[in-house]
């Protein structure tokens, strides 16, 4: 079961694509943070959400809102991938142990070895506000993502 909203966000530090450690508590006090899951990178639907984020970053990313895109991809597989699609927004590895973040979101699908299209945006004191799980295959609708950020 995903972490509902009102919840505390289950904290974490993960490698982002520099290899350089993010920790989502880190940011309380200061931002709101767009916790993004997605099941791997390169894949069709996943690049067509990151890239939206992309091209319009500022809403999702500014003074009052950080994005962590998150992934059981490799470091060097985010590396490659940012690179390629130009992101400018940390992607976070959850390689190892595989899928522990995105198990302790309830979005890790243990069949599959990937996480699923979870969406999190956690506030500044690091309560959930709006929470969203897709299944693999089934884009967002990142309309609900900018509500949301509108609230907080």
């Amino acid at each position: 079961m995903a972490v509902e909203v009102g919840a505390q966000a289950p904290d974490f530090t993960l490698k982002d694509q520099n290899n350089q450690e993010v920790t989502l508590s880190s940011f309380r006090g200061d931002k709101n943070v767009l916790v993004v899951f997605y099941p791997f990178a390169f894949s069709g639907i996943c690049t067509g959400e990151l890239c939206a984020v992309r091209d319009d970053l500022s809403t999702y990313q500014n003074d009052s809102v950080q994005v962590l895109g998150v992934s059981v991809d490799h470091v060097f597989a985010l590396k490659a991938w940012a690179n390629q699609e130009k992101y400018e927004f940390p992607l976070l590895s959850d390689f190892w142990p595989h899928g522990a973040v995105a198990s302790s979101y309830g979005v890790f699908n243990e069949k599959a070895g990937m996480a699923l299209r979870g969406t999190f945006l956690v506030d500044k004191s690091g309560v959930v506000q709006f929470a969203e799980v897709n299944q693999p295959g089934e884009a967002r609708d990142q309309s609900a993502w900018k509500a949301a950020l509108e609230k907080v």
